[in-house]
């Protein structure tokens, strides 16, 4: 197994954030990643794990998602109807026990990836319910009385949209790393792992329009990598060429624009402004 990360040919890394993962890898510490969303926060476990040479394991957190639910579940309800069965089963509690990601990940036989996407989406006491899990790389299961620990300490990678605060004692315990959004140069080193060979002309013309757009005062959803990948995709799929995107005054949204503006309110945004460069004419 490879222990540096210094990217993928497929996933352009900043030397910050690479320093970034190596830091929390030399730690043992869990890699918090910060940043608007579309900017490669859950693709960068799945590349440091290809680096690597290492599985990964991914846990997708929603609002009802528990911290329990990362250790495991005990099935009371399958039980119960297996007694009410008569079946031989329901003597072994074990049978009953679903294990969660984080037991999958400290119960493999080689080191892993553990990815917890998305951690500010769970009720503000989630994360806090899993720092001693985390500290201590181990948990107890009061079914069975066993104590689970983790055979190889995982890589663990948490994403975060900034939806809400996380809590002080969480973040003391996680190396920090926000993802800025890409400049340009960095923006076109990226487009051309997605889109290789794309004309330079295209490229430049449709990158101008791409940060005009984020640029615009008053948008409610800036657009992120993820979409204006798509939106080139787009474009080369229509084949077409600079001189296509052209916009005058009276034409303030872009081609394909539904790529790249994600709601009614920021659609308006242009249309009102390409109303008022018509009225100035």
């Amino acid at each position: 197994m490879t222990t540096r990360f210094s990217g993928t040919d497929s996933y352009v890394a900043t030397e910050d954030l690479t320093m970034a993962v190596n830091a929390a890898v030399t730690l043992e510490r869990p890699l918090l990643v910060k940043g608007e969303p579309g900017t490669g926060k859950t693709e960068l476990a799945r590349q440091v794990a290809d680096a690597l040479g290492v599985p990964m394991i991914e846990w997708n957190i929603k609002s009802t998602t528990r911290a329990q639910q990362g250790l495991y579940e005990y099935d009371a309800v399958s039980r119960l109807r297996d007694s009410q069965l008569g079946e031989d089963r329901v003597h072994d509690v074990a049978n009953y026990i679903r294990k969660g990601k984080l037991w999958q990940a400290f119960d493999a036989d080689q080191k892993v990836v553990l990815l917890i996407d998305e951690v500010d989406k769970a009720d503000i006491e989630f994360p806090n319910d899993l720092l001693q899990e985390l500290d201590k790389m181990e948990f107890h299961v009061y079914e069975t009385g066993e104590t689970i620990r983790a055979k190889h300490r995982p890589i663990v990678i948490i994403t975060s949209n900034n939806e809400k605060e996380l809590p002080d004692a969480f973040l003391r315990r996680c190396f920090f790393h926000y993802i800025r959004f890409p400049d340009a140069e960095t923006m076109r080193a990226i487009v051309e792992v997605h889109h290789p060979g794309i004309k330079e002309s295209l490229l430049t013309t449709a990158l101008t329009q791409f940060f005009e757009v984020r640029e615009q005062p008053g948008l409610k959803k800036k657009p992120s990598t993820s979409e204006v990948l798509d939106w080139l995709k787009l474009l080369l799929a229509e084949d077409l060429t600079a001189e296509d995107l052209k916009r005058d005054g009276a034409n303030a949204l872009p081609r394909l624009h539904g790529a790249l503006l994600k709601n009614e309110q920021d659609v308006h945004l242009f249309e009102r402004l390409a109303f008022m460069a018509r009225g100035q004419r």
